[in-house]
């Protein structure tokens, strides 16, 4: 097999991949030099030239003059008698250069080249596909439905490549069937092995980021700001969002008329609830817009902790917290504050904690009396007002004496 032949064997690769004829060259020379090293153990002795003009190439032997029956390898050196034959001019020492055809380094170091030249390919091909991808991590991508498993899916795209979508980074209720189109982020990009590896996802917060630049435009062209994105998968997310111009209504813009804009965006996450609010840098209106429509008298702020403290109607406790709790989590993720809600009751019929001390039931000892009242808790109600876990942070208490203080409280305010 010639050079050119040899390169023709490789035209498919080439068109298949999109491979320049510069890359191509750049490969055979490699592999050639990769063979030569396996053959003769350097190619230090050789030249290899490729012509991607003309498609082929040429391997060169440059082997030293030496004086006649001292020759110890005659893959390197050739007797001076030899030399003359060819260029009478010649002396000891000098370097002569002889062409190898391809043909004369055998046929199986032909299938050996054809084995490299095919593996090479194909690492360029990797390299080249890594690239590609990890300059689209953060991007939408389009994929069809080939393999379902049961801790992934695999997609393909119109270029067959493969993206991985494990199951944990579909939306709850995905369901997908074989051949359907469906749009995810690439997350990441690594190699297994020889290979990458591309892994995309429909539950990171910038997948919905990204689906919104589609469907709004002022989103796309700057005019409103996206500030923040939080979500829980196929259940709720909150958006913040701002406008430069103070004419825009930010809100307004991405919701649109009777939701059309937002619409195709809680289709497309599966009906997941989203809740379009406007940013401000006032830490009291931003906590009061990531709970959305309730009903707050006072919001205590600590700046140096992060920390909130929401006094809400007892009425508006659920609405608060929201179902398992989702409303509080994302507002305190969308506004950066840990929220904690006091939950405002009438003073009436409210008992002081110390009138536990002492009696013969529902006693409660004074030093657990004590760590309350060090965080401002005096009364019944303010106890059973917050949520365990939250006393669990403010106070050195156990959450099981606190389940225990709770339950004595709550049985002497119901009789």
């Amino acid at each position: 097999m010639d050079g050119l032949a040899l390169i023709e064997a490789f035209g498919d690769f080439k068109e298949d991949k999109n491979i320049s004829k510069i890359d191509l060259m750049a490969i055979i020379e490699d592999s050639l030099k990769t063979l030569l090293r396996k053959r003769f153990d350097s190619d230090d002795h050789f030249d290899v030239i490729v012509n991607p003009d003309k498609g082929d190439f040429q391997i060169f032997l440059n082997k030293t003059i030496v004086e006649d029956e001292m020759s110890e390898d005659d893959d390197l050196e050739i007797e001076l008698a030899e030399a003359k034959k060819i260029d009478p001019t010649f002396e000891v020492g000098e370097d002569f250069t002889v062409e190898i055809p391809i043909e004369k380094l055998g046929r199986r170091s032909i299938l050996t080249l054809k084995q490299i030249l095919a593996t090479k390919l194909q690492e360029h091909n990797n390299a080249v596909l890594y690239d590609q991808f990890r300059d689209k991590i953060g991007e939408i991508v389009m994929g069809e439905v080939h393999h379902i498993r049961h801790k992934h899916v695999i997609l393909l795209d119109d270029d067959d490549n493969e993206f991985i979508m494990p199951k944990e980074n579909q939306i709850p209720s995905d369901f997908f069937k074989k051949g359907e189109s469906i749009r995810a982020i690439v997350e990441s990009v690594d190699f297994k092995g020889a290979k990458p590896q591309i892994i995309v996802s429909r539950t990171l917060p910038v997948f919905l980021e990204k689906l919104l630049e589609l469907e709004i435009p002022e989103i796309q062209d700057g005019t409103i700001i996206l500030k923040k994105v939080v979500r829980i998968p196929g259940e709720k997310a909150k958006i913040a969002v701002d406008a430069y111009d103070d004419r825009i209504d930010p809100v307004g813009a991405c919701v649109g008329v009777k939701g059309s804009r937002i619409h195709g965006v809680v289709r497309e996450l599966k009906n997941e609830n989203i809740d379009v609010i406007q940013w401000s840098k006032n830490p009291e209106i931003m906590v009061k817009r990531a709970l959305g429509n309730i009903t707050v008298n006072k919001i205590e702020i600590n700046e140096d902790t992060n920390y909130a403290l929401v006094y809400t109607p007892v009425e508006e406790i659920s609405r608060v917290i929201g179902k398992q709790g989702q409303n509080i989590r994302l507002a305190s993720w969308l506004s950066g504050y840990d929220i904690d809600v006091y939950r405002e009751a009438s003073e009436d019929d409210d008992v002081e904690l110390r009138e536990f001390v002492g009696t013969e039931e529902g006693d409660i000892e004074q030093w657990i009396i004590d760590e309350f009242r060090k965080v401002g808790l005096n009364t019944a109600k303010s106890v059973l007002g917050k949520e365990t876990e939250a006393l669990v942070n403010l106070t050195d208490l156990e959450e099981e004496t606190i389940e225990e203080v709770k339950s004595i409280l709550k049985e002497e305010l119901e009789d």
